[in-house]
């Protein structure tokens, strides 16, 4: 290390100038990186709608429809023109309305009245079309031209749209309310105001370049461009803090700012290694996850947190050895309050704090195991124009969403008895398929290819069933069910599913297995660093359960609440959570068995929480604000939850580890001595 320490410091203009050339490079390369908002892509590739998906695209033109069209105050005459102009639209594959189900030709008194509302009512129409993936935007902004101010889109594609409008906006509006936050939060923590500059820049540094790295991933999801950045900010600025603190402890003791900073280096490298390696591997359980939304963010958060450690440990020290005279020229007041007595004030209150959070405990645990999920999206605010529109629609006309089948072709009988059992199913309005809606009795090669195109291609039966139910939830879950199952019966696998619905369902059974696995690798993983960070049994024991409570407790709120969480959210936080403010435990823990090894057990617990809270209080308020900041300024439900989720379980993890993590250590004290290897702990005469 020291010979390493000693390069950097020999070279840090040319090492300064080679991380500036890598930022430049990196901040123009991130424009080139691709953003997908489509969830479906990250289906694993086993997935029943991934499959169905497949085959759709190879065998048919038109695709699922993703979108609802609602035109207010229309004639019959007036909504034909419509669809044939949105039928026009570029990327728009199908429309289907009130023609495709029943004959305009006869008295609309004759023909089915439920069906008709479904389509027409109060002299509003209501199309379902399909929106191709990928050019969202300006097929809804097209679409919303053709409609005027009067009409209203919900679904799929304008959500996808939403986000995609939003999210650059919103990234930049969560950084100039972050910024500025964090930079009081570090001016407060340090002695000069220009050191808070530094930490940024470091970070800020291994931020671009993680972005711009991405060019070689070639696409991130919507998920990792919105939360990954700011998360590696918030728990990689530890690393700077641990350095440049240790940097001016040396400074009082060494010759010139050379030696202090190679020293710092060398001190400061376990600390930092340690609690880098424990959020390193706490994000390379997302990678297990078979749902790759949070693989392709723990690839991001991994690299994201090797890059910070490689630019705190090479370029700050470089940096602030040719900035130091500006941090001297720049001193300003110790504004750090005092916690002295708040040691003394935990321990009196040990077994009360014992006792609560034990009875917390159990009850968190049970109910963040029965939390109501959502897996999709979720509901966009009511002020955005999606927001309302889908509550415009769905006050008109109800909800309604459609799935689609695909079955082998060629037994026309097979065919017809399948889609009368189908229209029997609860919840089903209308079913369209070429046995009922042109006749059995017309075989398909003696009409118009424009016709029985979208019925039939090669190989496959295309049939659209209509329900009036939304995306996602018992019912809607319960309806794929059964459609599966009655389609089975008459052709067994070889029938296949695709909607929104299917997609949501196969998240929600992905996602399910993704939870056990990641969590349990997530804990082994920490667990076997913290076991070799203080060669104890015990230690990694009481750290776990420390933060894994303030995790159960933060996804329970979700439960009493009775406010159903978005599962990505939930997935992704309690691993972040964990890994992200074990930190806090080990910087405690650390401090309590230095000062163990001089003093008792009560003398060494006073000490460190008098010292380290305040340290800890830094940390965890920028988490915080991080989290709350995101929850704040974002429109996309999964990016706002996750957020919410941080910030709270930040404030948490601090609660718990100031107040419940001495009492354990105290407590346990004696059995922490027997369960570590050369404990050399201090004993009382």
């Amino acid at each position: 290390m020291n010979n390493l320490s000693a390069t950097i410091l020999k070279h840090k203009k040319a090492v300064v100038i080679a991380f500036a050339l890598f930022t430049v490079l990196s901040a123009i390369a991130q424009f080139f990186v691709s953003v997908n908002y489509n969830m479906v892509d990250y289906l694993p590739d086993d997935a029943e709608s991934t499959q169905a998906l497949e085959v759709m695209e190879q065998e048919f033109t038109a695709s699922v429809p993703n979108t609802r069209v609602m035109v207010m105050d229309v004639s019959l005459q007036e909504a034909l023109t419509l669809k044939e102009e949105m039928e026009a639209i570029e990327g728009v594959s199908e429309v289907i309305w009130l023609d495709d189900v029943v004959d305009l030709k006869t008295p609309l008194e004759m023909a089915d009245q439920e069906m008709i509302e479904t389509y027409y009512k109060n002299e509003n129409a209501l199309f379902s079309i399909s929106v191709e993936a990928g050019d969202e935007v300006r097929i809804t902004d097209a679409i919303y031209e053709l409609i005027g101010e009067n009409g209203a889109i919900a679904g799929e594609a304008i959500n996808t749209a939403s986000s995609q409008k939003m999210a650059g906006n919103e990234s930049m509006y969560a950084a100039i309310l972050l910024v500025p936050i964090i930079i009081f939060i570090l001016i407060i923590s340090t002695t000069s105001w220009v050191e808070p500059i530094l930490f940024l820049t470091a970070i800020g540094v291994s931020v671009l370049i993680n972005l711009g790295t991405n060019i070689f991933i070639g696409e991130v999801s919507f998920v990792t461009q919105s939360v990954a950045p700011i998360l590696q900010l918030a728990v990689s600025l530890d690393y700077a803090v641990f350095l440049l603190h240790s940097f001016h402890e040396y400074r009082k003791t060494m010759n010139s700012p050379e030696e202090a900073m190679q020293l710092a280096m060398k001190k400061s490298f376990p600390a930092i290694t340690a609690s880098a390696a424990t959020t390193f591997f706490g994000f390379i359980a997302l990678t297990f996850m078979e749902f790759k939304i949070g693989s392709d963010l723990g690839v991001n958060l991994v690299k994201g947190i090797v890059l910070s450690f490689i630019s705190v440990m090479v370029f700050l020290p470089a940096l602030t050895l040719l900035f130091y005279k500006w941090m001297d020229k720049t001193q300003h007041k110790n504004f750090v309050p005092s916690f002295e007595g708040l040691g003394k004030f935990m321990l009196k209150l040990r077994f009360p704090s014992l006792l609560i959070i034990f009875i917390i405990l159990i009850p968190a645990f049970l109910a963040q195991s029965n939390t109501g999920f959502t897996y999709g999206l979720g509901e966009l605010p009511e002020t955005s124009r999606a927001g309302s529109d889908f509550i415009a629609i769905k006050e008109a006309f109800g909800e309604a969403t459609p799935l689609v089948l695909l079955v082998p072709s060629g037994d026309v009988a097979k065919e017809t008895e399948l889609v009368q059992d189908l229209e029997e199913l609860d919840y089903v309005t209308s079913v369209i398929a070429y046995v009922n809606m042109v006749g059995q009795v017309i075989p398909p090669e003696f009409l118009d290819e424009s016709i029985t195109n979208e019925f039939y291609s090669e190989n496959y039966s295309r049939i659209v069933i209509n329900t009036n139910q939304g995306t996602e939830g018992d019912i809607p879950f319960a309806i794929v069910q059964q459609v599966q199952d009655t389609a089975e019966e008459y052709y067994g696998e070889k029938a296949l599913s695709l909607g929104e619905s299917v997609t949501l369902y196969d998240i929600k059974n992905t996602v399910a297995k993704d939870n056990v696995v990641v969590n349990l690798i997530t804990v082994i993983t920490i667990a076997i660093v913290l076991m070799v960070t203080f060669r104890s049994i015990t230690i990694p024991i009481v750290l776990l359960i420390t933060i894994q409570a303030a995790v159960w407790i933060n996804l329970s709120i979700p439960y009493f609440t009775e406010s159903p969480l978005v599962f990505v959210g939930y997935l992704i936080i309690s691993t972040v959570q964990l890994a992200a403010t074990v930190d806090y435990a080990i910087l405690l823990t650390e401090a309590y068995q230095h000062h163990r090894k001089e003093m008792s057990a009560y003398q060494a617990i006073v000490k460190t929480v008098d010292e380290k809270t305040f340290s800890i209080s830094i940390s965890a308020a920028i988490l915080s604000s991080v989290g709350f900041i995101l929850w704040i300024t974002s429109s996309n439900p999964i990016v706002g939850s996750i957020g919410l989720l941080l910030g709270r379980g930040a404030l948490l993890a601090f609660i718990m580890v100031v107040c419940v993590l001495p009492a354990m250590l105290f407590v346990f004290d004696k059995l922490i001595r027997k369960t570590t290897y050369k404990s050399n702990f201090y004993e009382e005469k």
